[in-house]
C-alpha cells in the first residue's frame, strides 16, 4: 500500500514538473521574439507586420514555424563558426527548439512576467536606453514615387551647434523605415565659414539626376569625422567606456538612402539621433574603408571586372604600416552579384586573425558586425579581403537579364558592384584584446 502511494505521489510530482516546464509566451517566447525579431517587427520599422504582443505572435505561429525551420528568419548571414559576433540575431538551437515546441503546443499564452518587456520608444523612433539629445534630419519630406523603382538619394543635412559634443551613441532616424533598404551617413566638420553649408541642393538623386550635380558637395568632403549606416534590424552604434567621437560644432551630414521599390507614393524624413555624454572621449574611434570607394580600390586583383556569364573572385591585400590598432566593428559590403565575402588579417609572424565570413551573401541582409572583444591588429599585419561574384543567369538576384559585363570603382548604383570593408577602430592600448565590450 505504501509503495502504491509513493508511486502515485511520484506521478503527481512528475505531472506538476512537466506542467511547470511548459513553454508559454510569457515565460520563454516573449524574450526570444523581442530580442531577435522586434528590432524590425515593431511600429515604424522596416518589417511588414509587428510582433510586439502575444496576439501578434500567436496568429502568425504557422508562418513563424516555416521561416525558422527554413533558417530564413531572423536574417543572419555571418558564419558563426568563423567569428561569433556580439550582435548575433540568429536563433540558438535552444531558442529554435523552444519556439517550435511552443507552436506545437498550440501557442499557450501563460502569465505575464514583470520586467521581461523590452522598452521600445516608438514616439522618438529610438531603440536606445533614453531619448536623443539631438535629432538632425531632412528639412522636408522626400516623395518616394510608387513606380516600383529603387532610388539612391544623397541628402544634405547642415548643422551648427553651440559647442562640440562628445558622442555616446548614434542611431539612424526615419519616419518610414519600410521604404528604406539601407542608409549610409557621413559626418563632415566644416570649420571654414567661407564655405556655405546652406546654399547647395538639399538632395541629389543619384539614380535620375546628372551625377555631376554631386560635385557641389565636394567642398564638404575634405575631411570626415564619422561614417556609419543602417540596415533593417540594426539598432544603434554605441561606444564602450571612454570611447567615442566628437560631434563638430559646424558641418554637414551627407546621407545616402537606398529606397526600395514601392507601389505607392510615400513621404520619407530621414536623419540621425545623437546621444551625448558629459565625460571626455579619451579614446577616439576612427573609421576606415578598404576596397571599392576606399583605400586600395585600384589594387584589387585581378582588375575589378566581372564578365557576363561568369563567377569570379577578387582579392585585396592592405598592409597596416602605421601602428597597432583595435577593431570594434566591421562592415562588409557588396551588391546583387555578391556570392561570398571573407576578411582576415595576417600578423607579421604568420598567424591569422579572423574578421568576418559571409558564405552566402545576400544584398538584402547586410550588417554592421560588432566584436565581443576588441580585436588587435598589429603593425605590419596584412588585411586580406576577398569577394566572389556570380554574374550568371543562375543568380536569382542578378539585376540584368541577360547578364552583362560589370565594372565599378566605388559607384553607388546597386546594379554595378563593390567590394568594400569598413572598420570602426581605435589606437591600440595594452590589454585591449582582453576587454569584453559592453555595448
Amino acid at each position: 500500500m505504501m509503495w502504491r502511494w509513493i508511486g502515485m505521489i511520484a506521478i503527481v510530482l512528475m505531472a506538476a514538473n512537466l506542467k511547470a516546464q511548459q513553454i508559454t509566451y510569457y515565460n520563454t517566447v516573449q524574450t526570444i521574439i523581442q530580442t531577435k525579431c522586434t528590432p524590425c517587427h515593431r511600429p515604424g520599422e522596416a518589417a511588414p507586420f509587428t510582433l510586439t504582443s502575444y496576439e501578434d505572435v500567436a496568429k502568425r505561429a504557422s508562418f513563424i514555424k516555416d521561416v525558422i525551420e527554413a533558417n530564413y528568419m531572423p536574417p543572419w548571414k555571418a558564419d558563426n563558426k568563423y567569428v561569433h559576433f556580439a550582435n548575433d540575431r540568429s536563433l540558438t538551437q535552444r531558442e529554435k527548439d523552444a519556439l517550435l515546441q511552443w507552436i506545437k503546443d498550440k501557442a499557450p499564452e501563460g502569465t505575464p512576467v514583470p520586467g521581461k518587456v523590452v522598452k521600445q520608444d516608438t514616439l522618438t523612433g529610438t531603440m536606445y536606453k533614453r531619448k536623443p539629445d539631438l535629432t538632425l534630419k531632412t528639412k522636408d519630406s522626400f516623395l518616394v514615387k510608387g513606380d516600383n523603382l529603387e532610388r539612391f538619394i544623397v541628402f544634405k543635412i547642415p548643422f551648427e551647434l553651440q559647442q562640440p559634443q562628445n558622442v555616446e551613441a548614434i542611431e539612424f532616424y526615419s519616419n518610414n523605415r519600410k521604404l528604406i533598404h539601407h542608409a549610409n551617413y557621413e559626418v563632415h566638420a566644416i570649420e571654414d565659414t567661407s564655405i556655405d553649408i546652406y546654399k547647395t541642393d538639399a538632395f541629389i538623386n543619384l539614380t535620375e539626376d546628372d551625377r555631376t550635380k554631386y560635385d557641389q558637395y565636394k567642398p564638404y568632403r575634405k575631411t570626415i569625422t564619422y561614417y556609419g549606416g543602417w540596415i533593417p534590424g540594426a539598432t544603434f552604434e554605441t561606444y564602450p567606456k571612454n570611447m567615442g567621437w566628437v560631434m563638430p560644432k559646424r558641418g554637414v551630414i551627407l546621407m545616402t538612402v537606398h529606397f526600395a521599390p514601392t507601389s505607392k507614393d510615400a513621404g520619407s524624413i530621414d536623419g540621425i539621433n545623437l546621444f551625448f555624454k558629459k565625460t571626455p572621449v579619451t579614446r577616439p574611434v576612427k573609421v576606415i574603408s578598404f576596397g571599392s570607394g576606399g583605400i586600395g580600390e585600384k589594387d584589387i586583383t585581378p582588375m575589378f571586372y566581372i564578365p557576363a556569364n561568369e563567377q569570379k573572385t577578387f582579392k585585396l591585400d592592405i598592409t597596416n604600416p602605421a601602428e597597432d590598432f583595435s577593431i570594434l566593428y566591421v562592415w562588409p559590403h557588396m551588391h546583387y552579384l555578391g556570392k561570398a565575402f571573407k576578411a582576415y588579417a595576417i600578423k607579421p609572424g604568420g598567424d591569422t586573425i579572423k574578421l568576418v565570413h559571409i558564405p552566402d551573401w545576400d544584398f538584402r541582409w547586410q550588417e554592421i558586425y560588432r566584436f565581443n572583444k576588441l580585436v588587435k591588429i598589429p603593425k605590419g599585419s596584412v588585411i586580406h579581403i576577398e569577394g566572389t561574384y556570380d554574374n550568371t543567369a543562375q543568380n536569382p538576384f542578378n539585376p540584368r537579364d541577360p547578364p552583362q559585363p560589370v565594372m565599378s570603382y566605388g559607384d553607388m548604383r546597386s546594379t554595378d558592384e563593390m567590394m568594400t570593408l569598413m572598420m570602426v577602430f581605435l589606437t591600440y592600448k595594452p590589454g585591449d584584446e582582453n576587454m569584453v565590450l559592453q555595448y
